[in-house]
């Protein structure tokens, strides 16, 4: 049975790219939906552009009702059928209410090697420590966060000269490669986790 997968941004949505030229041939899965909370995120357009139906709810009019946000959403994902979320840089954290349906079935890409440096500043965080590698981590999406089963990670090295920008650059292009190798993996029942080099 091919998964019908929906993949949620905020922003330009490079590793949606990623996953989407993933889902080709014999791939397990097929992506339906590309989902954002920004009207003007890049990842919109390109889906668009590519046949790819897509849906904006904007979390703003909601303000601190995370709630009433989330309930649009759900009624949104309603007509897709979907059976797994793939979150790509979606920049709202979901509450317990949301991730308890999706048990089993979101996952999300966070630019760390997890369990180090949850949330947000993560090559930052990475330099400030000291740290000799830095990487991403796909995980299963559970209410804590960026805390659920890691399902792969990909490591690079920092190097002497590096920036936050410099790092993040070099991450990014193993998030390109590990996520949609994750996804494959998922969509097919096998959540042994990957590890990259």
């Amino acid at each position: 049975m091919t998964r019908r997968v929906a993949i949620f941004l905020s922003g330009g949505g490079s590793n949606m790219r990623a996953l989407v030229a993933s889902m080709t041939g014999e791939h397990p899965a097929r992506p339906v939906l590309v989902f954002s909370n920004d009207p003007e995120a890049g990842g919109i357009a390109w889906a668009r552009s590519q046949g790819i139906a897509t849906e904006v709810v904007d979390h703003r009019p909601f303000g601190k009702d995370r709630a009433a946000f989330e309930a649009e959403i759900a009624a949104r994902l309603v007509p897709y059928r979907i059976d797994l979320i793939c979150l790509a840089g979606f920049m709202r954290v979901l509450t317990a209410g949301f991730v308890g349906q999706w048990a089993g079935r979101m996952i999300n890409i966070h630019p760390s090697l997890l369990p180090k440096y949850r949330g947000l500043h993560t090559h930052a965080r990475a330099l400030e420590a000291g740290e000799k590698e830095a990487g991403c981590t796909v995980h299963e999406v559970t209410p804590a966060l960026d805390d659920g089963p890691i399902l792969g990670q990909a490591r690079v090295p920092v190097l002497a000269d590096d920036t936050p920008e410099t790092l993040a650059a070099r991450v990014l292009e193993q998030e390109h490669v590990l996520y949609p190798a994750v996804l494959r993996r998922f969509a097919a029942g096998d959540r042994h986790p990957i590890y990259l080099p």
